[in-house]
């Protein structure tokens, strides 16, 4: 039992939409610069669409833009307390705990991972900060001062991916870009694919759940709302998602019993492969 423990498997989550109703930077900081939400995505779209540019660069700017305009100096601690106000789906706080002693009486170690659009230094804030192995999301430079004056990590829809394989060679640090490219055999790598699950809610996540998906992983549409839904039965027409949950985590809900089974399917997968590995290696001794 004690080998098996260290078997280990990802579950990897979008932020705003998979675990949070809305987007992040509506909880705190619109209200600290004094505009709605809709006027701010506003900006940023027009911006963007403007500069035919990136619109996860065009909010990062727009909101250094308006900080620095109503003189709030935005640092890593304004960030954090933005985060602290972050609202989480039901069952949220007590997921973590639930699933991975669940997944300890399979004999798997649970590691959970985010993968975002939205702000490192605001997911740092919220209650289940502490839960992840790993938050790769965008972040922020910061001055003498302390004062974030300039993007450090933009994560599109696009970048998500490197972080999949990032998790898959178990590399924790953003800026290496030497060790993520570096030929690592299957059977090497710290977590296979096929021992991935992947959460999202949207269009920004398909390129992600549809990379686990096609490498013998399991991704999950989450939905909130009937326009969710739709999106998240799309994917699964689209041979993109293979689950479509609501954003409920509590225990017994649909999230829960889809990744219990999931994981017992990893488990069996894994105790089937070894068993196979065993009559190969034992074959092999009796015809040497």
């Amino acid at each position: 039992m004690s080998e098996q423990r260290h078997i280990e498997v990802a579950l990897i989550y979008d932020f705003d939409g998979t675990l949070s109703p809305g987007n992040m930077q509506e909880f705190g900081f619109v209200q600290a610069i004094g505009m709605n939400a809709a006027d701010f995505w506003k900006e940023v779209h027009d911006m963007a669409t403007k500069n035919d540019a990136s619109e996860i660069l065009c909010y990062m700017s727009r909101m250094l833009k308006e900080a620095k305009y109503r003189e709030i100096g935005l640092r890593r601690e304004s960030f954090v307390e933005f985060g602290g106000q972050i609202e989480l789906f039901p069952g949220v706080e007590e997921w973590f705990g639930t699933i991975n002693d669940y997944g300890a009486s399979l004999g798997l170690n649970i590691k959970h991972f985010i993968i975002s659009s939205g702000l490192k230094e605001m997911i740092e804030g919220t209650s289940i900060a502490h839960e992840f192995e790993n938050i790769y999301a965008c972040s922020f430079l910061y001055d003498i001062d302390g004062v974030a004056n300039w993007p450090a990590v933009a994560v599109d829809y696009t970048a998500k991916t490197q972080f999949l394989f990032k998790i898959n060679k178990g590399i924790s640090e953003v800026s290496d870009n030497s060790k993520v490219n570096q030929f690592i055999p299957e059977r090497d790598r710290r977590i296979p694919f096929e021992r991935m699950i992947y959460f999202g809610d949207g269009e920004t996540d398909i390129p992600c759940m549809k990379m686990v998906k096609q490498h013998g992983g399991h991704s999950i549409a989450v939905y909130n709302s009937p326009k969710k839904r739709d999106t998240a039965m799309r994917l699964i027409n689209e041979e993109r998602a293979n689950f479509a949950c609501a954003a409920d985590y509590s225990e017994g809900q649909d999230i829960y019993n889809v990744v219990r089974l999931i994981l017992q399917k990893i488990k069996t997968d894994y105790d089937f492969q070894q068993l196979l590995d065993l009559h190969a290696e034992l074959a092999a001794k009796h015809n040497a």
